[in-house]
């Protein structure tokens, strides 16, 4: 009686994320990827990867907090030109491999075509869509989006589906811009649906624990969750 009576607070976290999951039908921030279709890869690679962008200032610092290993499978979810999805190839080696995942198949073409040219063989491309990553069950160790979660058109879905695609004891890294009236700009008002408190309390709804928050920039958190168990 007394298993039971611990069991049974985790079956109803299960079924209550999963039916959050399941109801979540209206997009929370329609239309926030059209931008994307009607801009050019050379314009996005002038974006996410100039010199003096904080992600790739801190490009290394990101890297070491990912705590990747050769042989390990990664998933960069939001991949957009490929800045980190070529940077995570080299860490994980010929044994591991890395998807780069993305709405917007141009940067899929993108990342392809520079992975070649680099000779870097160990990158799977994917075109996801607004409410599923397209990977398989327990198919990646570590789950990573850079400035994504605020394009997440249906989070709680998307979250259930990074639930699914790592294995046991898998990671999520988030990082994402603050929301905040002083590190907000003028043309960034409205773009952030929710501060950093939201997203924690909608990801560890999707049945993920929160494992700490590294201060490594002043616009962009970076926050580290494992999947909970089955």
């Amino acid at each position: 009686m007394k298993t039971f009576s611990r069991v049974l607070p985790a079956i109803l976290t299960c079924i209550f994320s999963q039916a959050l999951a399941l109801a979540q039908e209206e997009s929370v921030k329609p239309g926030i990827n059209d931008a994307y279709e009607k801009t050019t890869v050379e314009e996005k690679v002038e974006q996410f990867e100039r010199a003096d962008r904080d992600v790739v200032q801190k490009e290394n610092e990101i890297i070491d907090a990912c705590r990747l290993e050769p042989g390990m499978d990664v998933a960069d979810v939001g991949a957009g030109t490929g800045l980190f999805t070529r940077l995570f190839a080299t860490v994980v080696g010929s044994k591991g491999k890395v998807y780069a995942v993305d709405i917007t198949r141009k940067f899929i073409e993108h990342i392809e075509k520079t992975c070649s040219e680099q000779d870097i063989k160990n990158v799977i491309g994917v075109v996801c869509t607004p409410d599923s990553t397209e990977l398989k069950p327990k198919s990646v160790d570590l789950v990573f989006t850079c400035d994504t979660y605020h394009h997440f058109e249906y989070p709680q879905k998307m979250l259930a589906s990074i639930h699914q695609a790592l294995r046991p004891g898998g990671r999520l890294i988030i990082i994402d811009l603050k929301k905040t009236k002083a590190e907000s700009s003028k043309g960034m008002k409205g773009h952030i649906r929710a501060d950093k408190n939201t997203v924690i309390e909608e990801v560890t709804e999707a049945r993920f624990k929160l494992i700490d928050e590294l201060p490594l920039m002043e616009k962009q958190y970076v926050l580290r969750f494992e999947k909970e168990q089955e």
